[in-house]
């Protein structure tokens, strides 16, 4: 009972940042990934990420992408803070901390990852945002080897 009354009361505390504009926001788009593997090659596939605002300047992201290409899919499922420039043309940076998980052929693994980046969000409309790049440095440790990887996304960002 205790514990639900704390969610209720959680709950009613966000309503006001909620009101004020803070929110959640939503991107989805293109993302172009250059992995370090041995041989190299480049992929292309998609990202999709939530953000939980509750301050205009910060928030929580919860990222994630597929990549395809040269018999590999790559997918990375990536967590952490964000900050951002609140303007109608909004520069931000991140630190995400999480997972990638590759099928090549019959073989496939899962290791921890990181990405250090940022980009620049221009408004287009209300509520609408246009995310005109991403960069992100991804570091992954697959097949037991590290890999630093270079990942580039744009698309659209959707505030509620």
């Amino acid at each position: 009972m205790l514990r639900r009354l704390a969610l209720l009361a959680g709950l009613l505390a966000l309503t006001p940042v909620v009101a004020d504009g803070q929110g959640l926001e939503v991107f989805g788009g293109y993302s172009y990934m250059h992995v370090d593997a041995n041989p190299s090659f480049s992929s292309n596939g998609w990202e999709f990420s939530g953000n939980f605002k509750p301050l205009p300047w910060a928030g929580v992201v919860a990222d994630f992408d597929g990549h395809y290409g040269s018999g590999n899919s790559i997918h990375n499922f990536l967590f952490g803070p964000q900050v951002s420039w609140p303007a109608r043309v909004s520069p931000f940076a991140h630190f995400l901390i999480g997972a990638s998980h590759v099928d090549s052929g019959p073989f496939s693994d899962t290791s921890f990852a990181f990405a250090l980046g940022g980009g620049i969000d221009a408004q287009l409309i209300p509520h609408v945002k246009w995310r005109v790049f991403q960069a992100d440095f991804l570091h992954t440790d697959l097949f037991g080897f590290g890999q630093d990887n270079a990942r580039i996304s744009t698309g659209i960002v959707v505030h509620f």
